[in-house]
C-alpha cells in the first residue's frame, strides 16, 4: 500500500510543479506566443506593417536598377509576349506616344497591361519606383 501512495504522491508532485510553472507565464509571454504572423492590407487603406516590411526586405529605398533586376528584367530583357525590351527606345517611344508619355506608361504599369499583372511582379513598389524603372528601361 505504501508503494502505491508513493507513486501517487510522485505524480501529484509533478502535476503540481507543472501547474505552478504554467501559471507563472505572464500575459505578455502568452500574447507573444499567440500573436498573428501576418496582416491583411486592403488597397487604398492605410496598412501600418507594409512600410516596415518593405524597409526590412529591401533595406530602404530601391534604385531603378534594383527594381528592374528583381521584377522587370524577366520579361523586358527578352521581350516576352511583346513586352518592349530594355533599351529599345523606338518601341518604348511608340508606346509612350500612344499612352500619353511616361505618365501614361506608368498608369498602364500600375493597372497591368496585356499579360503583365498590375505593377508587374512588384506589388510593393511605389509609383515613383515604378516610374524610375520605366524611365531607365525606356531611356525616356
Amino acid at each position: 500500500m505504501n508503494l502505491i501512495k508513493k507513486m501517487l504522491a510522485a505524480h501529484a508532485a509533478v502535476l503540481a510543479l507543472w501547474a505552478v510553472s504554467a501559471q507563472a507565464a505572464t500575459d505578455d509571454a502568452i500574447a507573444e506566443r499567440i500573436k498573428p504572423v501576418g496582416e491583411v492590407c486592403v488597397q487604398g487603406q492605410e496598412c501600418k506593417g507594409v512600410g516596415a516590411v518593405a524597409a526590412a526586405a529591401g533595406g530602404g529605398a530601391r534604385t531603378p536598377d534594383d527594381i528592374i533586376t528583381k521584377h522587370c528584367g524577366a520579361c523586358h530583357t527578352a521581350g516576352v509576349l511583346g513586352a518592349p525590351k530594355i533599351g529599345d527606345g523606338a518601341a518604348w517611344k511608340e508606346r509612350a506616344t500612344r499612352e500619353g508619355g511616361v505618365d501614361g506608361l506608368l498608369a498602364k504599369a500600375i493597372s497591368g497591361v496585356n499579360s503583365m499583372p498590375p505593377k508587374g511582379t512588384c506589388a510593393d513598389c511605389s509609383d515613383d519606383e515604378l516610374k524610375g524603372a520605366i524611365k531607365k528601361m525606356s531611356g525616356l
